[in-house]
């Protein structure tokens, strides 16, 4: 039945060009295609395609919208830094943020905003996780 179904994300922007400055000068990706006349942008990110598309509702979800997996948060979340990146901080009962970043159970995450309001996750999976990540994208999990 899905034998070629693909997925792709999808995030949405109020101002396109603003999100399109953002991806490039915050994340150092350009469009892999930019369709000009529906002002749609596809970047490719660790081999998920993700739609930036313009619509008024940008920003207006309050949970994770986009999830982005790393072998080294502290890397990762330094350099976002260096790009203007703040961290959201939360406490509440399950999720306490020290300096931007949560321990949870061996797993570390951050959260942060896009130029559109999107929230975005970073985490840092256990060792075992990255090894099942990396099986499943390769379909040999199981």
């Amino acid at each position: 039945m899905f034998e070629n179904l693909m997925a792709t994300a999808v995030l949405p922007a109020a101002d396109i060009d603003r999100a399109k400055a953002w991806w490039h000068d915050v994340l150092g990706r350009d469009p892999v295609y930019a369709d000009d006349e529906g002002g749609n942008l596809f970047y490719d990110v660790g081999g998920t395609m993700v739609l930036v598309y313009r619509t008024d509702f940008a920003g207006t979800a309050k949970n994770t919208a986009f999830n982005l997996v790393t072998d080294d948060i502290d890397r990762d979340t330094t350099a976002l830094r260096t790009h203007g990146v703040v961290f959201h901080d939360y406490d509440m009962p399950g999720l306490k943020t020290v300096d931007g970043i949560a321990e949870l159970g061996g797993e570390r995450s951050a959260w942060f905003s896009d130029s559109e309001g999107n929230i975005f996750a970073i985490g840092q999976p256990t060792p075992e996780m990255m090894e099942m990540a990396r099986r499943m994208r390769t379909g040999t999990a199981s």
